[in-house]
């Protein structure tokens, strides 16, 4: 009788943490979709006033960096109470508004805009196979995450340092180690909440943001390099 009870409350534990995780990834794929919108906001909003055109170099670096990380101090502090879905949609909007500088040279291309939809789509291409790999792994990929965090670190200063520099082939090799680095983090992050480890929707949400936006921005830099058609 005693083993019946406590299969019972296994069974019943486990579904219960079933339905957490499903829930947790499903109101992160919500809250991530809704993201893009004042990211799309921001981007046009650049991109028609020219309001960022004068950030480049390291005055750009600085308010990029100043902002970016104020907000994500801001959203961990806030990702359990009431405004933290206002603040993470409002990164999402400076983080559009920072990305229109970017777009706005892509759209000086003949063929701008359909750089930038195929850059769209190869992002959508990659988070849709790691989101598939993701439910169908059975390994634990926990130990990636330091790794990932160094190659991440890495890949900003070698950045920073190419901005002074202003190396196309630097350019290149950083937004292809961008690529191959966020694409795994993707995973990574998917993962994390596939197996239960991040339980916050609010942080979710943020970690696959920022996932999605550099992967985005890496294959748009490098189908300006090697696709875009000046008239």
């Amino acid at each position: 009788m005693t083993d019946s009870i406590q299969s019972i409350d296994r069974g019943y534990g486990y579904d219960s943490l079933t339905e957490q995780r499903n829930k947790v990834l499903r109101n992160t794929y919500w809250l991530l979709a809704l993201s893009l919108v004042p990211t799309v906001l921001g981007a046009w909003l650049g991109v028609a006033t020219g309001i960022t055109n004068s950030l480049g170099g390291g005055l750009g670096l600085i308010v990029f960096l100043g902002g970016a990380f104020g907000f994500m101090f801001a959203i961990e502090k806030t990702k359990n109470s009431a405004i933290g879905v206002p603040v993470l949609l409002g990164f999402t909007f400076f983080m559009g508004l920072m990305l229109s500088r970017m777009i706005a040279m892509v759209l000086g291309f003949r063929n701008g805009t359909d750089l930038i939809m195929t850059a769209f789509g190869g992002t959508a291409g990659v988070f849709f196979v790691m989101a598939s790999l993701s439910s169908v792994i059975k390994r634990d990929l926990s130990g990636m995450g330091k790794w990932l965090f160094v190659g991440a670190i890495a890949l900003m200063i070698g950045g920073i340092i190419n901005i002074f520099v202003g190396s196309s082939a630097g350019m290149m090799a950083i937004s292809v180690l961008a690529i191959a680095i966020f694409s795994a983090y993707m995973l990574y992050d998917l993962k994390q909440i596939v197996d239960g480890g991040e339980t916050n929707y609010i942080s979710a949400t943020l970690a696959l943001y920022l996932d999605i936006i550099n992967v985005f921005q890496s294959l748009l830099a490098l189908l300006g390099i090697f696709g875009g058609e000046r008239d």
